[in-house]
């Protein structure tokens, strides 16, 4: 080896992800070894390896999210394909799970609203409604982010909105209050507005698989029961919040003569006909999403409209299928993958069994999977943190005991619980567009991580307990 390749060698030891990568092998090997028990079968020290490993890849971010997912099904194909004892394919069949039909259809209604500039137009019509007071300005704006992303991807309706709304901040200095507001309300407003729906965040789409898996299938019309009046509530104490905090004004007057410019409304008939072809798609998907259970119709199923009727009408081809976030797809079917190979091999049932002595209440159980589910999502995805602890809580609901236990629960809990989680820049994707901007400091995302995080556990407890009884 020539000095050159040795520097090569250097250069990538040196590299951040290179050494986090390796330091996450060491940790599940020595996790492995510390928590493996001799009863373990060999198939089940590779399963308890692997989840520690996925754990720490997630959280060091080594290797990007959907990457860590794709290894999971490798890895658990390669390790299950060698025995006639393990069905391997089951875990490459997570791919087409109902759950990444209905995020697929979500998806494809996203990228038509987006291209045919359905969400600019809405944005245009509601906005003035809120007049053009900042402190109703900064409502009405994380009341519609929190609206759309109920529908689209929380990262596309962050992007679109600072986007849409970038003209302002240049006619604010940047150290304006209004800024701040902004940039923080939109994204926060962005993840919690993922509550309401079931495709307006993975952990939501995770949760019902769990909850369709233990025999309690919950509709769309039934998620967002549970989901919007919370998203909502949520939504308004953080404005409060945000309002006194930067003490927003509510005299001065806002100019958005720039909406007219961004939101040109074109009279092209090809654009006008494409425009009609989504809107007819989308109400008519929401229809059958809404009332899956009336018209017999899987949700799953019901995500297929979008996908074949806004292709072979023209209105998306193959670049804007091309641009959809894959990748997203990959992260949930991974973190499938993980949950039902820990389920096969009875990995959490074993840990739970060695802790079956701890008196636990029911409550306090909630109190702590809602907390722990909010501190793991600040610092990994909050997919795979849901996917990681939602087997675990389930197995661990034997240890409580008592038949008037609703299992249903604690997996929303937890579901709900994941959107909660706002503390860092790199929480989740919206924060980090935001503090792409420059106009905000990191430090300041802990106003939502702090209020958000402790009053979502706590109010998501509170309304699904309330709530138990019509579940």
């Amino acid at each position: 080896m020539d000095i050159k390749q040795c520097l090569q060698v250097i250069k990538i030891a040196q590299n951040r992800h290179f050494v986090f990568f390796c330091l996450s092998i060491v940790f599940a090997i020595i996790m492995t070894v510390l928590l493996s028990d001799a009863s373990f079968t060999k198939v089940q020290n590779y399963v308890l390896f692997l989840l520690f490993f996925a754990i720490s890849l997630w959280v060091t971010e080594a290797i990007p999210p959907f990457s860590v997912s794709i290894l999971i099904v490798g890895f658990l194909v390669l390790v299950m394909g060698k025995s006639e004892a393990y069905d391997a394919i089951q875990y490459l069949q997570t791919w087409s799970d109902s759950v990444i039909w209905l995020f697929l259809g979500g998806f494809f209604l996203a990228e038509a609203m987006k291209k045919t500039k359905l969400d600019l137009l809405l944005l245009k019509a509601v906005l003035p409604k809120f007049g053009n007071k900042p402190v109703y300005v900064l409502w009405g704006l994380m009341l519609v982010t929190a609206i759309m992303s109920m529908l689209m991807s929380n990262t596309a309706t962050t992007a679109m909105m600072i986007a849409t709304i970038s003209p302002l901040f240049t006619r604010l200095e940047k150290s304006s209050n209004l800024s701040k507001a902004l940039l923080l309300g939109i994204p926060a407003a962005a993840s919690v507005g993922g509550m309401g729906t079931i495709i307006g965040s993975a952990p939501n789409a995770i949760a019902v698989g769990a909850l369709e898996k233990l025999g309690h299938p919950i509709s769309f019309l039934e998620w967002m029961m549970v989901g919007t009046p919370l998203a909502l509530v949520l939504l308004f104490i953080f404005w409060r919040v945000l309002v006194k905090k930067y003490q927003v004004d509510k005299t001065e007057n806002l100019d958005f003569s720039f909406l007219q410019e961004t939101a040109q409304v074109h009279s092209n008939r090809v654009e006008m006909l494409h425009k009609t072809i989504v809107l007819v798609i989308l109400a008519t998907t929401l229809f059958c999403w809404l009332t899956s259970k009336w018209i017999g119709i899987p949700v799953a199923a019901a995500s297929g409209i979008p996908i074949v009727g806004l292709t072979m009408t023209g209105v998306l081809g193959e670049k804007d299928i091309r641009q959809l976030p894959w990748d997203t797809l990959m992260l949930v079917a991974g973190g499938l993958a993980l949950g039902l190979a820990i389920e096969e091999q009875h990995i959490a049932a074993h840990f739970v069994e060695q802790i079956s002595h701890i008196q636990v209440s029911f409550v306090m159980l909630l109190v702590l999977f809602g907390f722990i589910t909010v501190i793991l999502s600040n610092f990994m995805s909050n997919t795979a943190a849901t996917t990681i602890l939602i087997p675990m809580g389930v197995s661990l609901l034997a240890m409580v005991g008592g038949v008037d236990i609703n299992p249903m629960i604690l997996p929303l809990v937890i579901g709900l619980s994941a959107s909660c989680a706002l503390f860092l820049p790199v929480s989740t994707p919206p924060n980090a567009i935001a503090f792409s901007t420059g106009l905000i400091k990191q430090a300041e995302f802990r106003l939502g991580g702090v209020v958000i995080g402790c009053l979502g556990p706590i109010l998501s407890i509170l309304w699904v307990l309330a709530l138990s009884t019509f579940l």
